[in-house]
């Protein structure tokens, strides 16, 4: 009898964890799904906006921007307009090289994570950007956000110096 006990307790194990896996991703679905955020759509925000002013010779600087997004789905910022600046401003990638010596890399786009946010730094994603004359802090530069499912965002960021203290900004 030992034995019959032995296997029947190892094949219930056996069963029992998967089903309980199966049974905990179920529920965990449908609170999602009965809590209305299964499918919504994404809902994209800016918090923050601000560019930095450009010094002396360098043609480029550089546009961030703290994006919410507390919809259920991810969204794309995949295009971004400016008639403050010389070019369209580009999405790009701080990179180091093994030297120490820092480049952007252009990208097509880059995800708004659902219920959660994009935060751009120098140290990460960025907008590049060549200004229409001098930008003095404190000056505002429209911007056009574009999205692969929302719609466009128009927004103002702040002129600031590198290095500024950035978290009192207004609200873009």
């Amino acid at each position: 009898m030992p034995v019959l006990s032995t296997r029947l307790r190892t094949s219930i194990a056996a069963v029992g964890v998967p089903v309980l896996a199966c049974g905990t991703a179920l529920a965990g679905l449908g609170a999602w799904t009965a809590g209305g955020r299964a499918g919504s759509p994404p809902h994209v925000a800016v918090t923050k906006a601000y560019v930095y002013q450009s010094f002396g010779s360098t043609p480029e600087t550089a546009a961030f921007f703290t994006l919410t997004n507390d919809g259920g789905s991810a969204d794309r910022l995949v295009r971004i307009a400016s008639t403050d600046t010389v070019a369209p401003p580009r999405l790009s990638e701080h990179h180091m090289t093994s030297s120490g010596g820092a480049y952007r890399q252009p990208v097509d786009s880059v995800t708004v994570p659902a219920e959660d946010g994009l935060t751009m730094t120098p140290h990460g994603i960025d907008v590049t950007v060549r200004p229409k004359g001098t930008w003095r802090p404190g000056e505002e530069v429209s911007f056009t956000l574009r999205f692969a499912q929302g719609k466009p965002l128009k927004i103002r960021a702040m002129v600031v110096r590198p290095g500024a203290q950035t978290d009192r900004l207004p609200r873009p």
